[in-house]
């Protein structure tokens, strides 16, 4: 896959390039998140770290079926880590090149695509526009409007377990409608 040798934004960020997604042609679910974290950079695998664990534990999948790509597919707004604020404070945000440089071009590829999950304010703001709520706490609780396309999620982060102690409603409301719309398109 080309998107794999990309060398666009090299000088701006930590590492070397190392795109980090999973698509195939069959993909029925898409994971759109941020931008893989360092832990992720230096093993290779998309969501290989807590906030993948928290993830797959939302979505009611084990680490084998998110492998899958003819069920599962990741791409994320930023395909390289983009570095941190410092520790404890999170990662930078994506790297502004990749979804102009190769998003559409990876979804026209993706001919049984059912549903998108959109995770965190880039992806939301990317995929969502003038139709996202005045936050994302708004637009996740209203994930019925997007609806059968798209489904906004917080950030799985452990950086955001405050977020999710003020906010019961998702693992007692979303969650569960997230787990049995995953099950019904896995079958």
């Amino acid at each position: 896959m080309e998107v794999r040798k990309c060398q666009t934004c090299a000088a701006y960020l930590p590492n070397p390039p190392r795109p980090i997604l999973a698509v195939g042609k069959n993909t029925r679910i898409l994971i759109i998140g941020q931008a893989p974290g360092q832990k992720v950079h230096d093993r290779g695998i998309p969501w290989e770290d807590k906030s993948g664990d928290t993830l797959r534990e939302w979505l009611g999948v084990s680490k084998e079926q998110f492998a899958n790509t003819e069920l599962i597919g990741t791409m994320p707004m930023g395909f390289c880590f983009p570095g941190s604020h410092g520790k404890g404070s999170g990662d930078a945000p994506p790297r502004p090149e990749c979804r102009p440089q190769w998003h559409e071009r990876i979804l026209g590829h993706l001919t049984d695509l059912r549903l998108t999950l959109i995770i965190g304010q880039y992806a939301t703001e990317a995929y969502l526009g003038d139709r996202q709520k005045k936050n994302l706490t708004e637009t996740v609780r209203a994930y019925e409007e997007y609806l059968p396309r798209y489904f906004p999620l917080v950030h799985p982060s452990p950086l955001n377990f405050r977020w999710q102690g003020k906010n019961p409603w998702f693992r007692e409301e979303v969650v569960p409608v997230l787990r049995d719309k995953i099950k019904s398109i896995m079958i």
